[in-house]
């Protein structure tokens, strides 16, 4: 069972914002269904555009979120975030000074305390990489539980960017849960959405903040591979030496005379690997000429990695 809450708070009597309703039920939506559409989190999406999202029932919907023991915990929140003298907060639509909504290091308890296998927390909202730091320790640190990762939108004394009324950072996020971020197999991790949206941001944007304390990054969604897994499986027999390069003539390109049916459907399926960057050809810059010209192709670093994957049986 996998659960995700999802906050979106445009609702703020004298700070209205205008994103975080849109941003919220982006998140939603992708994180509901797979790329085949079969069933991913259950979500529950809590949106306050018109209405008000009180500090009282924000705690209560986290504390539900982390109870019980689910294979994944995912809190997703966006809105107004704050810092203080003791730490960052979440900023509720009743928030007032001294009072401003739920303290990170809270979110940070339920989560460390709570008995789901993986637990994942992301923020879009100011000040959100302070989650997990301790005021009064000028080290940084974290104290982050097992099984948990945290993607902040931003470092700890930064502000969260919003443009045609979405967060930069969601956007992201989102496009790296369509696909942008998934690897060959279609999985996209907690860590591959953090490199996603670390490169698609600039050195001048605000940076996102990452902290895990994993022994194994989990998949939050899957999508339809690029390189179907039975293809992906052929690697081995292939390259029964990842270290040595495959031999290539005319008989693999199905357009010449000499063209040999079993090498062509072999050649069909290197193409496939050099679009994935498994596959480069020696000699030429096209595959189509290192068969023409009898040279051959090898793996690439990419390609061994994936090669020893299967050669493990872990795929």
């Amino acid at each position: 069972m996998k659960k995700a809450l999802v906050i979106g708070i445009d609702n703020y009597p004298k700070s209205p914002l205008s994103g975080c309703v849109n941003d919220a039920d982006s998140i939603a939506n992708v994180l509901e269904v797979n790329g085949d559409g079969s069933p991913n989190f259950s979500v529950r999406n809590i949106t306050a555009s018109t209405t008000q999202i009180t500090k009282r029932e924000l705690k209560q919907q986290i504390e539900e979120l982390f109870a019980g023991e689910s294979e994944n915990a995912l809190f997703y929140f966006a809105g107004h975030g704050c810092l203080t003298p003791v730490g960052g907060y979440i900023v509720t639509s009743d928030g007032v000074s001294y009072d401003e909504g739920i303290s990170m290091n809270e979110i940070l308890l339920y989560a460390n305390r709570s008995k789901a296998k993986n637990k994942t927390i992301i923020l879009d909202c100011c000040y959100s990489g302070s989650l997990g730091k301790i005021p009064d320790i000028q080290e940084d640190r974290s104290l982050l539980g097992l099984g948990l990762v945290v993607l902040t939108a931003c470092k700890d004394n930064e502000t969260s960017a919003e443009i045609r009324g979405s967060g930069v950072f969601t956007s992201l996020v989102v496009d790296a849960l369509q696909g942008g971020a998934a690897d060959l197999r279609g999985f996209i991790t907690p860590g591959s959405i953090y490199s996603y949206v670390d490169q698609a941001l600039g050195a001048w944007d605000q940076r996102p903040v990452f902290k895990s304390n994993i022994t194994a990054f989990t998949a939050l969604r899957r999508v339809t591979p690029p390189l179907a897994i039975e293809d992906l499986r052929r690697i081995c027999s292939l390259f029964a030496d990842p270290f040595e390069e495959f031999p290539l003539d005319p008989t693999y390109e199905d357009t010449e005379a000499s063209a040999i049916p079993e090498n062509c459907k072999k050649f069909k399926i290197l193409q496939k690997f050099n679009r994935v960057n498994l596959v480069i050809p020696v000699g030429e810059e096209h595959m189509y000429y290192a068969a023409i010209n009898s040279r051959s192709c090898k793996l690439t670093a990419l390609g061994y990695h994936y090669w020893r994957l299967v050669n493990e049986k872990k795929i």
